[in-house]
């Protein structure tokens, strides 16, 4: 299944801040830790390359990640020109107020009253932007949701003479080009359910439990994992919290089973999990390549 997701004002909301983007000094990308290069909309990086706009990028949510995978990702994004990069918890003011100090050497010259530093806070939906307005501004200035795209439009806020934050809905983009791109946002919840079937994602994210985090797995459910493969770990859940089909003989509801799979993962009661790293992320690139030559080779020559 691929797995798509683009609601209309996600178009709207790309042109503004397009727009916006003339207008300030800093991108401040949110990701979620768990999944930065398959959360970090290609959109984002193309009206800040184009602009030539430094990044901030905010590793969000790294109480729920592998604390190994995301020193990596660190390593990685701050290779890039032009980029910052941190892991925060967006719900840590201590966390927080590092960040205006942060974007400021990525912008030396905004530094009075009459250059106060303008920010625009940008990343996929769900991922934690309004929780780290919130806590930035210290007062709720926007809506926060367990849903992806809670926020639908943009709002400018003066912190201070010297600080301007413009914050702007969750962007997904028109097309995800990696299947298993698409399921990491999915088992993630950056995009709508409306999208997806939940037991095809908790496979998925099963597969990616058993093969790097088995121990995890056994500690939350309790069942031996010798000989599961990831459809197996699927029933061995719904056998354990004794997930069945009224009426139907026994048959394991696997859709309630996926739900349980899925929510102890977002909420971290699985443990510190991240679904990608660096080499991981290489690995699936470099196994894509031979796929898409050979997509294109069965292409039907049609110019004759």
């Amino acid at each position: 299944m691929a797995i798509q997701w683009f609601p209309g004002h996600m178009t709207t909301a790309r042109k503004k801040a397009a727009e916006t983007m003339a207008q300030i000094d800093v991108v401040v990308e949110v990701l979620d830790a768990r999944l930065p290069e398959a959360g970090s909309n290609p959109m984002i990086h193309e009206l800040r390359a184009h602009r030539q706009r430094a990044c901030l990028k905010l590793l969000n949510k790294a109480d729920l990640a592998d604390p190994e995978a995301t020193r990596a990702w660190l390593e990685y994004f701050n290779r890039q020109p032009n980029v910052l990069a941190v892991a925060i918890s967006a719900k840590k003011a201590s966390d927080v107020a590092k960040l205006a100090g942060l974007a400021q050497k990525l912008a030396p010259h905004r530094d009075d009253t009459f250059k106060p530093l303008r920010l625009m806070i940008m990343g996929i939906p769900n991922v934690g932007k309004s929780t780290l307005m919130n806590t930035w501004v210290k007062r709720k200035v926007a809506a926060v949701g367990d849903e992806p795209a809670v926020t639908k439009s943009q709002q400018r806020i003066n912190l201070s003479p010297r600080l301007i934050l413009v914050d702007t809905p969750g962007m997904t983009w028109p097309k995800i080009e990696h299947d298993a791109d698409g399921f990491m946002l999915a088992a993630s919840h950056a995009i709508g359910r409306n999208a997806v079937i939940d037991e095809e994602v908790a496979v998925f994210l099963a597969g990616i439990l058993l093969e790097r985090y088995p121990a995890l797995l056994k500690a939350r459910y309790g069942f031996a994992l010798e000989g599961l493969d990831a459809t197996g770990v699927l029933e061995a859940v719904a056998k354990k919290r004794g997930c069945l089909l009224k009426g139907r003989s026994g048959e394991l509801d696997l859709e309630k089973a996926a739900m349980i799979l899925l929510t102890d993962y977002r909420s971290g009661t699985l443990g510190r999990i991240s679904l990608e790293t660096p080499a991981s992320r290489q690995a699936m690139l470099a196994a894509a390549k031979p796929r898409k030559a050979a997509d294109a080779d069965s292409i039907p020559d049609t110019a004759a």
